[in-house]
């Protein structure tokens, strides 16, 4: 079995990338960090498995579509994508200057549209396959202080349902994920404790035990959050 995961170096995507990885999946990784994927993939080294790593600003359409068709030839079909690349930018929306919107648009949805569509057709033709998209809880409701980030994510959601409306006839699963206050580095610094927290190891666990569902079942969306933040 073959995942690519975006944004695979920290936090959501990278407990993820550990998971699948010591289920036995290879791997296709996906981050801006060249040094970050080097390192990871330096700890995953294993002469018998396949892990491939690709530096991408995923902000950037040209350098998304690279990526795709680079992929395709040296990784082949993608059992399961893990769209977790994304920003959050605090922020008043009526204050903020209109590049925050764009850039967290870029990231949060546009990047999931591109890869998600290329993917999907793949699988599509194919009649198999799992896409899980990491939203937020903010796309259910505003968060204080990160409007565009709302919108954006909101936006994010609406696409996940979108494609399983499309994929599901298919035999094509589409999963969203909408957590709550996870720990990541986003909260870097926090005095809040770890155990407030939903950890990004839950949110991995939870993703396999999906993928290990029956083959007649779909889990539209998994909302995850701290029981007492």
């Amino acid at each position: 079995m073959k995942a690519l995961i975006t944004g695979a170096t920290k936090g959501i995507g990278r407990a993820i990338a550990v998971k699948l990885w010591n289920e036995g999946y290879d791997l296709a990784l996906v981050a801006r960090s060249s040094d970050d994927l080097v390192l990871l993939q330096e700890e995953f080294a294993a002469p018998d498995r396949k892990i491939l790593t690709y530096t991408v600003d995923c902000g950037v359409k040209e350098e998304v579509y690279q990526f795709l068709h680079q992929v395709k030839n040296e990784f082949g079909f993608i059992d399961v994508l893990v769209n977790n690349v994304g920003v959050f930018i605090p922020g008043s929306l009526l204050d903020e200057a209109d590049e925050t919107f764009e850039k967290q648009q870029d990231l949060n949805v546009n990047a999931t549209y591109y890869i998600s569509k290329f993917f999907g057709k793949e699988m599509r033709l194919k009649q198999q396959g799992h896409i899980f998209n990491i939203c937020s809880v903010a796309g259910k409701s505003p968060v204080e202080n990160g409007g565009s980030y709302s919108v954006t994510k909101a936006a994010m959601l609406s696409l996940n349902h979108v494609l399983r409306q499309e994929l599901a006839p298919h035999n094509v699963k589409v999963t969203a994920f909408l957590p709550g206050a996870t720990k990541t580095a986003s909260w870097e610094g926090t005095r809040i404790p770890d155990e407030k927290f939903v950890q990004p190891a839950d949110i991995a666990e939870t993703l396999y035990t999906i993928l290990n569902l029956s083959k007649g079942v779909n889990v539209d969306e998994v909302l995850i959050t701290p029981l007492n933040f």
